[in-house]
C-alpha cells in the first residue's frame, strides 16, 4: 500500500486527472496529424506502429519533464530553440522524403511491393515525439497539477506521464484505424497514389514550419 501510495496521488486526484487527459487525447495534436499522415498514405500497420514511437518519445519527454528538463527550457531560450529548431528539420525532411518517393513508388508493380520498414518508421515516430521540447514543457505545466505532495513527487510524475502516454497511445490508435479505413476511398481515385504522397509529404513539410515558429505554448503534443 506504501509503494501505491508513493506512485499514485489520491483518488481523487486520480480521477480529475484521468478525465482530463483523456479529454486531451482526443484532441487533435501534432503527434495525431504526423500518425493520420502515415495512416493514410501507408496503412495501418504503419499507423500503428507511429502511434509506438510517438508514445514511446512522449514518455521520455515525460521522464525528462519529471527530471527537471522542462525547467532548463523554460529558462533557456537558446536549449529550448535548438531542440525546436532540430526537430523542425527532422519533420521537413520526412516531408521531402514522401515527396521524393514518387519516382521509386511508380516504378513497383502491384505485385512487387517494397515491404515497409516498420523499424524505420517507429525511428521516425519517436524522433518527432521527442524533438518537440513543448511536449516536455506541456508535461511540466500538467503533471504538477495531479501530484500529491504528501507522495513522492518524482514518482507520481512518471506514473502520471505514463498514465497519460498509454491513454494517448490509446486515443491515437483510434485516429491510426480510422485513417486507414478512409484509405482505400484514395486508392479508388485516380492519381490517388500521388495525392497521398503529396497530402503526406505537405502535412509534414507544415508541421515543420508551425513547430519552428511556434512559441512555448503548452499544448496537446
Amino acid at each position: 500500500m506504501n509503494i501505491m501510495f508513493d506512485l499514485l496521488p489520491s483518488w481523487a486526484l486520480l480521477s480529475t486527472f484521468l478525465v482530463a487527459s483523456f479529454v486531451l487525447a482526443v484532441t487533435p495534436g501534432p503527434g495525431v496529424l504526423y500518425i493520420v499522415a502515415r495512416s493514410v498514405s501507408q496503412g495501418r500497420t504503419s499507423g500503428l506502429t507511429s502511434v509506438a514511437g510517438v508514445a514511446l518519445g512522449n514518455f521520455g519527454n515525460a521522464v525528462a519533464a519529471s527530471l527537471g528538463l522542462a525547467a532548463l527550457f523554460a529558462v533557456s531560450s537558446l536549449a529550448f530553440t535548438v531542440v525546436k529548431y532540430a526537430g523542425a528539420v527532422y519533420l521537413v525532411y520526412l516531408g521531402i522524403q514522401a515527396l521524393r518517393s514518387r519516382k521509386e513508388s511508380s516504378d513497383q508493380s502491384a505485385i512487387d511491393v517494397k515491404p515497409l520498414d516498420l523499424r524505420r518508421i517507429f525511428r521516425d515516430g519517436l524522433i518527432v515525439a521527442l524533438l518537440n521540447p513543448k511536449t516536455t514543457i506541456f508535461f511540466a505545466a500538467f503533471l504538477p497539477q495531479f501530484i500529491d505532495p504528501k507522495g513522492s513527487v518524482a514518482a507520481q510524475s512518471i506514473m502520471l506521464g505514463a498514465i497519460f502516454v498509454a491513454i494517448a497511445a490509446f486515443t491515437d490508435s483510434i485516429y491510426a484505424y480510422a485513417a486507414s479505413r478512409i484509405a482505400p476511398l484514395f486508392s479508388r481515385a485516380k492519381n490517388a497514389s500521388a495525392v497521398g504522397r503529396y497530402l503526406s509529404g505537405l502535412t509534414y513539410i507544415g508541421m515543420g514550419v508551425l513547430a519552428a515558429f511556434s512559441s512555448q505554448r503548452t499544448t496537446r503534443p
